[in-house]
């Protein structure tokens, strides 16, 4: 275990990351060793890139990369999460916490804090894995702590508190429910694209794998679960579907500094305002056949609560066709809750109705996020800041 975990941390630390640039720059630290630079996009491709005119910020990708950390020490001194011992603090004059007791616990603590602090670390299960390890890496780098077992005593994981809570189904929970066909003919013929059973409406309420959430609840039949039943779910602030209205999202002039840059080989989004990492999410970058294409765009729509064009020509091949289904919105049409439309036809930054299969699956073309992260992602951005994918 431990030395898988050296190579987690060790593979994240080899990322090809112009944000790590942009962010230790900022803050004047001077590393030692030697990294590679990112591949520039060849002149050959036919992707063509979008005209400074559309991207008012430079592109990072002629930038050189700096210096990364060393790596983290070796497994006989590294442990994958903090101990509880590490985690105790009780502020004077308060009761004393109850601190996690097990390895499952620790870890969910600690996903429920990094979700919480925008550093997505995909789906919470309890479980170390590379997303966790990505979103502790993004999260230190942005907050220039040390990658190594020391962030565990400088993170505030105590702020996590319970670490599971008790949910009760109601009657709007029930109403998310319905017929969930799969075939995009099937689908264009409901009015809202909603949840197969409440366990699925669940995994996505509390970002929660089901499989957890059916350890969490042992000897409860999550499968036929019914208004009043009542859950443990990880603590963690609630994916609120029924509060997302189906809108164009208006420009914030204030978010004008503001940067995206897409890893695909990483499968990670960052979002930079100016220098400053304030936020980083997995993904899925397109596939093999419609890869992720590469080049600095634009945003130019942001819209909740999309319909979406169904197309086999368009998602096979990149090209439309005169034979397509409209597929109605909700949280399980195929772009999830949000669009955000770039200046390259037909790609776009959006949602999933899968989210178990972010960062594990591949997309057609477009930067796929899980809904919740989707969400909080509309909110922190606006059209005409740059996208980079590399």
């Amino acid at each position: 275990m431990k030395s898988l975990l050296v190579s987690i941390i060790v593979a994240g630390l080899a990322l090809n990351t112009i944000q790590a640039q942009t962010a230790l720059q900022a803050s004047g630290e001077a590393l030692s060793g030697s990294v590679s630079s990112p591949a520039p996009i060849s002149q050959s491709s036919p992707v063509q890139a979008s005209s400074p005119s559309t991207t008012p910020h430079s592109s990072p990708l002629a930038r050189s990369c700096p210096a990364l950390p060393p790596p983290p020490p070796t497994p006989e001194n590294l442990t994958p999460f903090p101990t509880s011992s590490s985690l105790a603090s009780t502020p004077p004059g308060e009761a004393p916490h109850a601190q996690p007791v097990n390895s499952p616990e620790l870890v969910t603590r600690l996903q429920i804090f990094l979700d919480e602090q925008n550093f997505g670390p995909g789906i919470i299960d309890g479980k170390w894995g590379e997303f966790t390890a990505k979103a502790l890496l993004h999260y230190a780098r942005a907050h220039h702590l040390a990658p190594d077992i020391s962030i565990y005593q400088e993170l505030p994981l105590d702020s996590v508190f319970p670490i599971y809570t008790d949910y009760t189904i109601s009657g709007q929970d029930a109403a998310m429910v319905g017929p969930s066909p799969t075939k995009p003919s099937e689908q264009a013929k409901l009015e809202r694209m909603v949840y197969p059973s409440l366990l699925i409406f669940l995994e996505e309420r509390f970002h929660a794998s089901p499989d957890f959430l059916k350890k969490l609840n042992h000897g409860k039949d999550l499968e036929a679960l019914k208004v009043g039943d009542i859950v443990r779910v990880p603590n963690v602030i609630p994916f609120k579907v029924e509060e997302i209205k189906k809108q164009k999202i208006p420009d914030h002039p204030e978010f004008e500094l503001r940067s995206v840059f897409v890893n695909v080989q990483e499968r990670m989004l960052d979002l930079y305002d100016g220098s400053q990492l304030i936020a980083s999410f997995p993904i899925t970058p397109g596939s093999k056949t419609l890869p992720a294409p590469a080049g600095v765009w634009s945003i130019i729509e942001i819209s909740t609560l999309p319909e979406f064009r169904w197309d086999k020509e368009m998602l096979e091949h990149g090209h439309r066709s005169a034979t397509f289904f409209e597929i109605p919105s909700g949280p399980r049409n195929p772009v999830g809750i949000l669009w955000c439309g770039l200046d390259k036809p037909g790609i776009g930054i959006h949602g999933t109705s899968t989210p178990e299969t972010i960062g594990r699956a591949s997309s057609h073309g477009c930067i796929r996020l899980a809904n919740w992260d989707a969400a909080k992602f509309s909110t922190m951005v606006t059209t005409d800041i740059p996208v980079t994918i590399y």
